[in-house]
């Protein structure tokens, strides 16, 4: 077994990235603290050929270094639009017929791998604070709310990690 080299994978270029049909989904940043996390949100939508990332209110904006370091340029390929308030995002994404899913453990929650994903339909995955979560007014805006299950002694995942679990169960 041979470990390939970056010339071998065929990644896209910038320009053929912006070209390319995109999984139907956006990622909605509720209040995200760290940069470092957005970056690493960044470079894991790229993966997945997402549809764009909303920032939304303390949550920061390329160009950003702390951002960058992580992102390694996917900030350039990944579509990303700022709002100062996450309603306003949601409010858009109704608008353009998303159903909004708050990544979030709540009452009646459906586990990640009994979600069903319609064809022809766009999603807005929305995740929220570090340690808040997805605020409860964005939650109640949300058509359902989607929990990843855990076995161990904390309550949660790290919030790019959610992201790249989630992007990785909805793109089967």
């Amino acid at each position: 077994m041979r470990k390939l080299q970056n010339r071998e994978l065929g990644r896209k270029t910038v320009e053929q990235f912006r070209n390319t049909e995109k999984a139907p989904f956006v990622i909605v940043l509720d209040n995200v603290r760290s940069q470092s996390n957005v970056g690493s949100i960044f470079r894991t939508a790229d993966a997945f050929l997402t549809e764009a990332i909303y920032l939304c209110g303390i949550t920061s904006t390329p160009p950003h270094r702390e951002i960058q370091k992580t992102a390694l340029g996917a900030t350039e390929s990944v579509t990303w639009k700022y709002f100062n308030q996450t309603s306003e995002a949601i409010n858009e994404l109704k608008e353009k017929g998303y159903k909004l899913i708050a990544i979030e453990q709540a009452e009646g929650s459906i586990e990640l791998q009994d979600l069903n994903i319609e064809i022809n339909q766009k999603y807005a995955l929305v995740f929220g604070h570090e340690v808040n979560g997805v605020d409860q007014e964005i939650v109640n805006s949300c058509d359902f709310c989607v929990e990843i299950p855990q076995f161990g002694t904390k309550h949660s995942f790290n919030i790019a990690i959610s992201v790249g679990i989630v992007l990785w169960e909805v793109n089967k």
